[in-house]
C-alpha cells in the first residue's frame, strides 16, 4: 500500500466515526469503542504492509490533530473534524 492509499483509508474512517448524541448513549458508546478498535487494527495492518507507514501520524490525522501529511490543519478541515 502507498501513502495515497493510507490517506484515503484514513479519510474513510474519519467519516465513519460515531457522533456522540446522535443515537442512544449506550449504543453510541459501544459503536465508538468498536470504531476505535477497528482504527488500531487497521493501523497494525497498514504497518505490516509498508515499513514506511507512520502510525502515529495516521492516527493523529484520523483524530483531527494534523493534516494528511502531518502538517497543520486547514480551517475547513478543522470545522469538519469538529463534527466527528
Amino acid at each position: 500500500m502507498s501513502k495515497k492509499h493510507f490517506i484515503e483509508l484514513a479519510n474513510l474512517m474519519r467519516g465513519q466515526k460515531p457522533i456522540p448524541g446522535s443515537v442512544r448513549t449506550d449504543y453510541a458508546d459501544g459503536r465508538l469503542a468498536q470504531w476505535e478498535a477497528d482504527i488500531l487494527g487497521m493501523a497494525d495492518f497498514c504497518a505490516s504492509q509498508n515499513s514506511s507507514f507512520k502510525r502515529d501520524r495516521w492516527l493523529a490525522y484520523i483524530a483531527g490533530e494534523c493534516g494528511p501529511n502531518g502538517g497543520s490543519i486547514k480551517t475547513q478541515d478543522k470545522l469538519s473534524c469538529a463534527g466527528h
